[in-house]
């Protein structure tokens, strides 16, 4: 489910900027399973279908569903590039680009922050899609600082599995205190503010 709070009239501001020489950075966050990779695959293909050159990177950490693909929950796809830091992403950006698609931005490092910026001065179109809390309701940089210089920002909401209402949080429900643990389905589930349990909690039983 996608709520664009803040992305009102944006097809149209993009096309009104398409023969000029500014580019601008999109951030799309939420919890997971709220489709933020789809709504990112979705903006990659209208940009391919509009002719324009498009390149896609993700973070080689997560191989959870393709090594070589950004991939939704919902099984869509679009070819990617694996890098494991935003200098090595950079290092592989060809000149001609126009779009440049991002998933899983939270895994990135901070760096990323100078390579977007970069990216959009020199007039790019930069779209990343991303988490924007930790397991545990904390913000997960490098997104709260994306989400600072920003042109276009959408937040995407789950279901909770608990009692059906906007999930926002994106609850770990296997034992681990590392940050960073990759997984869908069989470590994570979407819950609300009210269900959230800001640490590791037993799976919801449907």
């Amino acid at each position: 489910m996608v709520e664009e709070f803040a992305f009102d009239n944006t097809e149209e501001r993009r096309r009104s900027r398409q023969n000029g020489d500014a580019g601008w950075i999109e951030v799309i966050v939420g919890s997971m399973f709220s489709g933020k990779s789809e709504e990112l695959i979705r903006r990659l293909k209208r940009a391919q279908i509009a002719r324009q050159k498009v390149q896609v990177f993700k973070p080689k950490i997560d191989d959870r569903y393709s090594i070589e693909q950004i991939a939704s929950h919902s099984g869509m796809t679009h070819v990617s590039k694996p890098v494991m830091t935003a200098a090595e992403m950079m290092a592989k950006m060809e000149d001609d680009t126009q779009v440049v698609g991002i998933d899983e931005g939270q895994f990135f490092d901070m760096e990323l922050i100078k390579a977007v910026t970069e990216l959009a001065n020199n007039g790019k179109r930069v779209i990343i899609a991303g988490l924007d809390q930790d397991y545990t309701g904390r913000p997960f940089e490098p997104m709260p600082q994306l989400l600072s210089i920003a042109e276009f920002i959408t937040k995407t909401h789950a279901i909770c599995v608990k009692c059906g209402n906007t999930a926002n949080y994106s609850q770990r429900t296997s034992e681990s205190t590392e940050r960073v643990q990759v997984g869908a389905h069989d470590k994570y589930e979407a819950r609300c503010r009210k269900c959230f349990v800001p640490h590791s909690d037993k799976p919801t039983v449907v």
